[in-house]
């Protein structure tokens, strides 16, 4: 598992690689607790390279995502798989969370 961080457009745009289970969530949250401590205003999170997520890693997304808003943050996530996509479906969360469909899109109308 790897968070890869750049900067597009004067957003934070983050790159998850691998899997986001019980294993990898300390180390994905420790490197988003990074960016909340600087209190970073918007940041994408693009999942096209995350073969799997639990009911860990699905907390883990929760957390960071709750963490931000204290601060008046907002996150988007880009680049779902289907079966990802799917999993935020059936656990309601896709109400939660904002999700786009590209990368490009996300950065384009985050405003």
């Amino acid at each position: 598992m790897a968070v890869r961080v750049e900067n597009k457009n004067n957003l934070t745009v983050c790159h998850v690689d691998g899997e986001i289970n019980i294993n990898s969530s300390p180390d994905i949250k420790k490197a988003f607790d990074k960016l909340i401590s600087k209190k970073v205003p918007k940041i994408v999170i693009n999942l096209s390279r995350v073969t799997y997520v639990d009911s860990s890693g699905l907390a883990t997304l929760v957390e960071i995502l709750k963490n931000m808003r204290v601060y008046g943050g907002r996150m988007r996530l880009t680049n779902l798989s289907s079966k990802i996509k799917s999993l935020f479906e059936i656990t309601k969360l896709e109400k939660l969370f904002e999700i786009m469909a590209e990368e490009a899109d996300a950065i384009a109308t985050f405003n």
